[in-house]
Order: structure tokens, then C-alpha cells, then sequence
């Protein structure tokens, strides 16, 4: 996941020392936001001056049109849109270069991006728009999941409240960019935060809970009744590569992963018409808590023995409740 920095947060310095700073730490992203004011791409063309990072450009204005020849004049490399201020349909001119994308704040619902599927991304803004050191809402954990079902080859960056436990969720979920401002420049030295937004031991204000995939939303089945056709067409049809197994009551029974599938194709490669659920289901999954904190996560990850791609989370009562998906995690650092 890159790093993008919100380069006005400084408040303390001139905005050339801060740039200096954030490209000798080898930031990824300079975030630059536009409060309906073109004077921003004097600044754009004095960054052009001290570096080439790539600028992430967030415009907020009801009147899109006044930016696109200063846009043609500076290109950047990420455009943004605030949707909420627009007053009517956003059509860019084929000649702007650069990716485009459209930000939305918490209240507003990731299906308004139906109207925008020819951009590249979309910037969810996870606290108030303008508020420094905001607080990330948890909502839009569920808001990036809905993102990520409905538009697969799209990109999700998010703004907001991005601390270094924040950060390592937003990997996990497959997050392409975060804007940090107030974290990054609040730390001791840029450095110092950038190493804790990338860091694997962070302190823990969320639960597995708040953002894992809940049980509606991820592949199960009931071992009762159930066949071998039953669960595989269960793991292609869930396009997660596995499926949870439930008891009565939604007590977990067990995960069949892909590699679960390769397992028993080689135990009975030669008699393959013979395999069973049994013979899919690894009915002794590591599973965690619902209520169990990030750090607890690493944690169990880092003391066993082999990788784990997919983490069954359960209640009290062992009743599967959702699940975390390492695959995005992958993802989310490329």
C-alpha cells in the first residue's frame, strides 16, 4: 500500500523543506488538497521544481470544468473529485492525463460510483473532510469490503485517520493508498511514522470484529446433507478461495481452502470419485476471537508454523462469525 502525504498538515514549516523532507524518506504519494482554489497549481509547479514524486491531487469544487486547463498545463499523476460538491456529471477531457478518481465522505453509499465506473479509483474520506487528526470511522471498513465485491479491478484509497493500526487493517483489506497528514507529521520526524504506518507490531483501538468479512459475506456451508460437489461449487461460486463448513447454529465445523482441494486430489489422485467432505473439510482450523485486538492477530499468526491465508473468527459459543482474508494483503503492498 503507498503512502500518500497530505503536504498542507505541516502547519510548522515552509512547504519546500517539507517537501525536501517527505522525498528524502522516499515517500510514494504527495497529497495535495484543493479547496476550489486554482492558485494550488502554482504550488503544483513549484513541487515539479524540487522533485518528481507522484502528486495525488483531491479537488473539491462544484464546478470541475475551471480546473481542466490547468490540469492540461500541470498534469499530475491522481485527480480526485469531492462528489458530494458536484453539481453536476464529472466528464473529463480525453486529453488530461493522469488516473482519475472520485472521493466520497462516510454517509455517502459506494453505489454513486455507478455513475463514475470509467475512473480509475475511488477515495473514501474516513473522517470529516478538512478535520485534522479525525478519527477513523469504522463504518467505511464495511464500505471498502461492499467497494471491493462490487468493482474488483478498481483501486481504493483512503483518507482519514490513518494511524499505524489503521494502516495495517487497510493492507489487509487490499487498500491501494492512504493519506496520512496529521499522523505523519505529529511523530518525532516523518521517518519515525512512515516506519510505524509499514510496522507489523502496532497497538490495538480495533477489534477482529469491526473489520473482518462477516459470515454473510463470505462462502459457507452446512455440513449437514452436504456433498463434495456441494463444497466445491461453494469455494468456485465464493471466489475466495475457500469455504467455511457450519454445524447447526452456525458452530464452525471446519474450512476447505484450495490447497484442502489439493490435498485430497493427491490422496486419491487415482480414485478421485471416492473423495468425501471429510476428506476436504480441515475440521481443526486456526480460528480467532471476534473480540481479539490486531496485535493479538499478529500474534497468533507469527507462532505457527505455516502460512495462513485464511483466519476463521468465532464468539464465545465457537459459532463462525466471519473471516479474515490474507489474499489482499498481498495485493495491497503492490
Amino acid at each position: 500500500m503507498k503512502i500518500s502525504a497530505s503536504i498542507y498538515s505541516d502547519k510548522q514549516r515552509p512547504l519546500e523543506k517539507v517537501i525536501k523532507d517527505l522525498v528524502g524518506h522516499q515517500m510514494d504519494l504527495l497529497h495535495v488538497d484543493c479547496n476550489d482554489d486554482i492558485a494550488v497549481f502554482e504550488d503544483i509547479k513549484q513541487i515539479r521544481e524540487w522533485c518528481n514524486t507522484p502528486i495525488d491531487l483531491h479537488i473539491i469544487t462544484d464546478d470541475p470544468e475551471k480546473f481542466y486547463p490547468f490540469l492540461k498545463a500541470v498534469p499530475v499523476e491522481y485527480i480526485t473529485f469531492q462528489y458530494e460538491n458536484l453539481s453536476g456529471p464529472l466528464i473529463f477531457p480525453n486529453d488530461i492525463k493522469g488516473k482519475k478518481g472520485l472521493a466520497i465522505t462516510t454517509p455517502t453509499s459506494v453505489e454513486v460510483f455507478e455513475h463514475y465506473s470509467d475512473m480509475d479509483f475511488i477515495l473514501i474520506m474516513a473522517t470529516i473532510p478538512g478535520q485534522s487528526g479525525g478519527v477513523f470511522d469504522q463504518k467505511n471498513f464495511a464500505k471498502i469490503r461492499q467497494f471491493r465485491r462490487k468493482y474488483p479491478k478498481k483501486s481504493i484509497h483512503v483518507d482519514g485517520g490513518v494511524n499505524a493500526e489503521v494502516s495495517f487493517i487497510l493492507r489487509n483489506m487490499g487498500v491501494s493508498s492512504a493519506v496520512s497528514g496529521s499522523y505523519l507529521f505529529s511523530e518525532s520526524s516523518v521517518g519515525n511514522a512512515l516506519m510505524n504506518l509499514t510496522q507489523r507490531e502496532i497497538e490495538s483501538q480495533y477489534c477482529i470484529k469491526d473489520f473482518m468479512t462477516p459470515l454473510a459475506e463470505a462462502p459457507h456451508i452446512s455440513i449437514n446433507g452436504t456433498t463434495t460437489k456441494d463444497i466445491l461449487e461453494c469455494v468456485d461460486s465464493g471466489n475466495m478461495g475457500f469455504a467455511l463448513i457450519l454445524e447447526e447454529n452456525d458452530v464452525l465445523h471446519g474450512l476447505v481452502s484450495s490447497a484442502d482441494i489439493r490435498k485430497a486430489l493427491l490422496l486419491k489422485i487415482d480414485a478421485h470419485q471416492t473423495i468425501t467432505p471429510e476428506n476436504l473439510i480441515n475440521t481443526n482450523p486456526i480460528s480467532i476471537a471476534g473480540t481479539a485486538t490486531v496485535n493479538e492477530l499478529l500474534k497468533k499468526i507469527k507462532s505457527c508454523s505455516f502460512p495462513i491465508m485464511y483466519l476463521p473468527v468465532v464468539n464465545e459459543q465457537a459459532n463462525a462469525i466471519g473471516i479474515v482474508n490474507f489474499v489482499h494483503l498481498v495485493k495491497g503492498e503492490i
